[in-house]
């Protein structure tokens, strides 16, 4: 019989999920043999993702990591999504039995050592076969996950999340938003610090697909001498989806968070990039003009071998378990 400990140990380690400006927008449930899944209208980002893609979005990595979470401790996840058509924010009921997918079990480890790398990477490639082991991932988990490598394609990419953040910062209430989200009190368990924050590489040849934060203290690996310019070989890859239902970006979340903790496991960094699916005409250039697919694009991840001598990154902060359950 699953012990309540159990449960809550397997959704405080789900709390380090990632999500838009670490926002942390979940709550959870925890009965006796299940857990519930809401997400919290409280925290949702209106200026920057006024249709709540981002909220379902995180919810959804926060789902994966539950279900990772529950495979290490020998545990099956069942999962119903959506189970309650009279109450939107409540996303999933997680049911558990004994035994467990190993697959899902292995990731764990990667769970405590994700951090979203907002610097500069490495200019060594990333292999092919690492580029396939992650698009298994996100067929595995219900998305599907489009290298963009093409020279072409990927300009086009990059043209279109500097655009977008271009138009989120002249839509009303997005700056004070950002700012408030990068600004927390210290001590604060939410937001992201300027710690992890890295200022723009300096020498680049393509413009920076990372969102501008503002302040930043985190400093940019050095230079190895003799290398050329700064420009870093990490690629850019797309979580797609059949629809754009909230189904649909409940199971992008799935699917990025298992890209994102097969990455870490390989010894790549990452970065989620939402800021181009954000805006409406963004997002349509990227399926029609980018990607040329009839699904849904959902999130943008930029994924590399981090640069050399680039020291461990922090651990952005995260709320208290007591902080996030509902009685």
């Amino acid at each position: 019989m699953t012990s309540p400990t159990q449960l809550a140990d397997a959704v405080e380690d789900a709390l380090h999920a990632p999500s838009v400006h670490n926002s942390q927008p979940w709550r959870w449930r925890i009965g006796s043999d299940e857990v519930r899944l809401h997400a919290d209208p409280q925290r949702h980002l209106a200026a920057t993702d006024p249709d709540r893609r981002d909220l379902v979005l995180s919810c959804g990595a926060a789902l994966h990591h539950l279900r990772t979470a529950l495979a290490a401790r020998g545990l099956a996840a069942g999962i119903r999504r959506l189970p309650d058509a009279e109450d939107s924010t409540h996303l999933a009921t997680v049911t558990v039995r004994p035994g467990c997918e190993p697959a899902d079990a292995a990731l764990f480890p990667a769970i405590a050592e994700r951090r979203t790398d907002r610097r500069r990477m490495s200019r060594r490639p990333v292999p092919a076969e690492h580029l396939h082991t992650l698009v298994e991932q996100a067929a595995r988990n219900g998305a599907t996950l489009v290298p963009v490598t093409r020279p072409a394609m990927r300009q086009q990419l990059l043209a279109a999340i500097v655009a977008a953040e271009r138009l989120q910062r002249e839509e009303s209430g997005y700056a004070a938003e950002l700012r408030m989200w990068t600004n927390r009190l210290p001590g604060g368990r939410d937001g992201v610090p300027d710690a992890n924050v890295a200022a723009p590489p300096i020498g680049t040849l393509d413009p920076s697909p990372l969102r501008r934060f503002g302040r930043a203290g985190l400093a940019q690996a050095t230079q190895v001498s003799g290398h050329g310019r700064g420009d870093d070989a990490a690629e850019l890859l797309v979580v797609t989806t059949a629809g754009d239902e909230p189904l649909d970006r409940l199971r992008a979340g799935e699917a990025t968070s298992a890209v994102l903790l097969t990455a870490t496991r390989i010894g790549l960094a990452t970065t989620p990039l939402s800021q181009a699916l954000e805006i409406d005409s963004s997002r349509l250039q990227i399926q029609r003009n980018v990607l040329g697919v009839p699904e849904q694009p959902q999130l943008v991840i930029r994924v590399g071998w981090p640069a050399s001598g680039a020291p461990t990154l922090p651990a952005t902060p995260r709320r208290e378990l007591r902080s996030v359950l509902l009685l």
